[in-house]
């Protein structure tokens, strides 16, 4: 295999890699991405996950001004756009917003209404994964909030790896945590997070898209509820 021009190392070393993170703390995997790409790392905050919240938090302690970016759908409900607001004020720093290219009313207009409905994957295509094209442009990692106890589709997922679909580096810090230790470390630390997740929500998207899900579901059990669709395309 051949190292891309976006990354110094090759998907076989990125294997090595991560299995060498394998048992440490998330934040030396995020040490080791500030040192090797520098401002080429990216946080991608879905203002949804508890996951998210914690990686936000550590990446800021150790680099003030690494970039966040989330991927405003326009259907985002109220409680994240409030979380968005209370993140902003309490580290000071503004997230970037990407859109889809169309509006929702666009959207309706060349593709019919309600298209979540009848073709949730086309809509996810039009109002996340090529805004997260975008997003990622000219950055050489991406770190996500993914978790291998989050679903069965992403029990198997490394800690870092070469992410083809969009050509750099991905790194997946707090994916061997559980769900306890996540929690543990936002009251330890008094991280903010969205209030949903106090109110029977696990994992957060888009309204028309999540719900609610009880106790003994998965945690993305409330996405797309009722249809076989189980990723928005951006970790597949």
């Amino acid at each position: 295999m051949t190292t891309s021009a976006r990354t110094k190392f090759s998907p076989d070393e990125l294997t090595q890699i991560s299995l060498g993170f394998e048992g440490q703390r998330p934040e030396e995997m995020l040490r080791w991405a500030f040192d090797a790409f520098g401002s080429g790392v990216g946080i991608a905050a879905s203002f949804g996950g508890a996951s998210g919240a914690v990686i936000m938090d550590m990446a800021l302690k150790l680099k003030p001004d690494v970039t966040i970016f989330y991927l405003d759908t326009d259907f985002l409900f109220p409680e994240t756009y409030a979380y968005i607001d209370a993140f902003t004020k309490r580290y000071g720093v503004t997230p970037v917003a990407y859109k889809s290219r169309l509006t929702p009313e666009q959207q309706a207009a060349r593709h019919g209404p309600a298209l979540w409905q009848r073709d949730p994957d086309k809509c996810c295509d039009l109002r996340k994964v090529e805004p997260n094209a975008r997003a990622l442009a000219g950055l050489s990692a991406w770190a996500t909030g993914i978790r291998r106890d989050q679903s069965g589709a992403r029990g198997g997922v490394n800690l870092v790896e070469w992410n083809k679909k969009f050509g750099l580096v991905k790194l997946n810090p707090v994916a061997a945590w559980t769900k306890k230790e996540v929690w543990a470390y936002i009251f330890e630390h008094k991280v903010p997070y969205n209030l949903l997740l106090d109110q029977g929500y696990k994992s957060i998207g888009c309204t028309h898209c999540t719900r609610a899900v009880g106790a003994n579901e998965d945690e993305r059990a409330g996405r797309w509820s009722g249809t076989d669709k189980t990723e928005c395309g951006l970790h597949t």
